[in-house]
């Protein structure tokens, strides 16, 4: 994988080390003062919520498996936007807290996974589109086929196999490589498939947010797999009224098409106006 074609690429730890420092410090993760989360927490489905500031994070009751987790208000959480801890990786939970601009970001397997809404929001809007001559090109010589949600799993899998520089491993665990599929199946996740004849050379996979696609990794096998099938999203998501997504955090390979950051509230209020549109994207 080429460098900064992740969606986000999460490789970078220093927004969590907060987190990080609480839980080896032993601070109330779980509501009991001194206490350190059992190591299985995310699997067990312990919430732990966050207010704003980080002061004190207390421990929630596990929801019912119907139920999604009652996520804080977004707008409340610090920059670093932490805003629960260990709520497990459902399609019930991703809905309810993609719906609110809401996202997980995992530190580890050993780890709570940490949900969060960071104060600054990196967004690709398609009148600012910028593809370089090279690119241009490279979709004109392409042969390949372009598809929309025909292998969400192997896509989502290979994009945890992908290799990225300046990271020892993968955020996508596979909780949430069974979360996200599970998710898909109920038509909430969906994946852009690049195929050379039987092949999968590349794709990328995120979330219909209500009206807002909210891209969460890329990956590629060929050379521009992965910025074509970008391409390709962009196509698709136009022809259905959508004029930008979020792609959660600024690389540089995003700037360079044209992407920026906007702030978290500018963000939440441009969320709920696509949802008010009541778009259909796919389907």
């Amino acid at each position: 994988m080429g460098v900064g074609e992740c969606l986000p690429c999460r490789g970078s730890r220093n927004r969590l080390t907060e987190v990080e420092r609480n839980q080896r410090a032993g601070r109330a993760l779980c509501g009991l003062p001194g206490t350190v989360p059992p190591a299985n927490v995310g699997a067990a489905g312990a919430g732990l919520s966050a207010p704003a500031g980080g002061l004190t994070i207390a421990r929630m009751p596990p929801p019912a498996p119907a139920e999604p987790f009652d996520f804080p208000n977004p707008e409340l959480a610090d920059d670093d936007g932490l805003l629960a801890l260990g709520v497990p990786v459902l399609p019930v939970h991703l809905r309810a807290a993609y719906a609110r601009g809401i996202f997980p970001w995992p530190v580890s397997l050993r780890q709570p996974v940490p949900w969060v809404s960071p104060g600054q929001r990196a967004v690709l809007e398609f009148d600012r589109l910028n593809v370089p001559k090279t690119l241009r090109q490279a979709r004109q010589r392409a042969s390949w086929l372009f598809t929309i949600d025909r292998a969400f799993a192997a896509v989502i899998t290979a994009c945890a196999a992908a290799r990225r520089p300046g990271q020892r491993g993968t955020w996508i665990t596979p909780a949430m490589i069974a979360g996200y599929t599970a998710f898909h199946r109920e038509g909430g996740a969906h994946s852009v498939e690049v195929w050379d004849g039987e092949r999968l050379v590349g794709g990328l996979y995120g979330i219909d947010a209500g009206g807002l696609f909210t891209g969460e990794s890329m990956f590629h096998l060929e050379p521009n797999a992965s910025k074509l099938a970008l391409l390709h999203l962009i196509d698709h998501l136009a022809g259905r009224g959508a004029t930008w997504l979020d792609i959660q955090q600024l690389t540089p390979h995003f700037a360079v098409l044209g992407a920026r950051e906007i702030p978290r509230r500018e963000f939440l209020a441009r969320l709920k106006a696509e949802q008010a549109e009541g778009r259909k994207l796919f389907g």
